[in-house]
């Protein structure tokens, strides 16, 4: 799988870049003081103060028209506001890598659990249905017999209540199409996110060690001097790759407990011993299946709604939960960011 095209948040859009705008703020706000404050009167007219004043002036602009030292000044400014953001927040893209580990983890054996519990719901609803066909047709013989005898009034209630119980079921085998739709994404995101989790686990455990390396062999001056002669800074590039995983686990986890949340509200609408659930909740599961685009699952959505449709294609409630590993010697799919 190719790295997708992910948009490079800017300095400023980061932790740190905030911490710099308002350190820059401060900066501007401090140098408009004390231009303010300073006897200019008295500087102007002394040579040896104006030779100092002109020298400061001729160094910021130096300092402003020259790429390579606004480069290296950029760089040193970015480095200290990250230093300062790291105190309080945590922008390592490895740690937060491991963060989402436990978070994965820990969203697993809710939607284990979810599944469980949705699987339970619709063994329920699909005795319910069966029952009421079975109902359905000992209504509709007495009927029958009630028209041979000519009992009227006892065909008309079995007739009646034949009819209600058919729309019952209309009712209740649609309720359990968008119940399967449900099981057979939350059991295909189960399985794609165990991968993930497993991904992720590999790429801290290798890059954690990479990281240390590459940092130890590009230190601050030699990624600086980098800066300056216009060289990529081999650094910033494997944390660029580090942070632009993190954007896209960020996303897969958040689409993740977006759809579990959304399950949990439509299982909660679901009053299967009454036989009615709310419409809101198939409202939702329903604008779910129109969006576009999944995260976790990919091409395979399009795929298990065509599945859930088609009545051929059984569903087998008892099958175990499955437990998926990456194969062994297949490529982690985040190899391709740093490439």
């Amino acid at each position: 799988m190719e790295a997708p095209q992910m948009k490079q948040k800017s300095f400023w859009q980061r932790p740190e870049g905030i911490t710099g705008l308002l350190f820059l703020v401060a900066i501007l706000g401090a140098v408009g003081f004390l231009a303010a404050a300073l006897p200019w009167g008295t500087i102007l007219a002394n040579t040896l103060y104006m030779a100092g004043v002109i020298a400061v002036l001729g160094v910021l602009v130096y300092m402003v028209l020259d790429p390579k030292m606004r480069n290296l000044i950029f760089y040193m400014y970015k480095s200290v506001m990250r230093s300062i953001t790291g105190m309080f927040v945590q922008i390592d893209p490895i740690g937060i890598l491991k963060t989402y580990v436990e978070e994965l983890h820990n969203n697993l054996r809710k939607m284990n659990k979810q599944i469980s519990q949705l699987r339970a719901q619709m063994h329920k609803l699909k005795e319910l249905i069966v029952n009421n066909e079975r109902e359905i047709k000992s209504n509709l013989q007495l009927a029958g017999k009630a028209k041979e005898t000519d009992k009227r009034n006892v065909m008309i209630l079995k007739s009646r209540r034949a009819g209600r119980l058919k729309d019952s079921n209309i009712r209740l085998e649609t309720l359990y199409k968008k119940m399967e739709v449900l099981y057979r994404v939350l059991t295909k995101m189960y399985e794609n996110s165990q991968i993930l989790a497993e991904d992720i686990d590999d790429q801290v455990k290798v890059k954690e060690q990479e990281r240390k390396a590459i940092h130890a062999s590009h230190g601050a001056m030699k990624s600086a001097m980098s800066v300056i002669n216009g060289d990529p800074d081999q650094r910033a590039m494997f944390d660029m790759a580090m942070e632009n995983i993190t954007e896209d686990v960020a996303s897969k986890v958040g689409e993740m407990e977006r759809f579990m949340e959304m399950s949990a509200n439509f299982m909660d609408s679901v009053d299967l011993q009454n036989g009615v659930f709310e419409e809101e909740g198939m409202q939702m599961l329903e604008q779910w299946e129109k969006e576009s685009t999944s995260l976790l699952l990919g091409e395979e959505k399009s795929q298990l709604l065509l599945q859930a449709e088609n009545d051929s294609d059984v569903l087998d409630l008892d099958a175990p939960v499955p437990e998926r590993a990456r194969q062994t010697g297949s490529k982690n799919q985040y190899d391709s960011f740093f490439e």
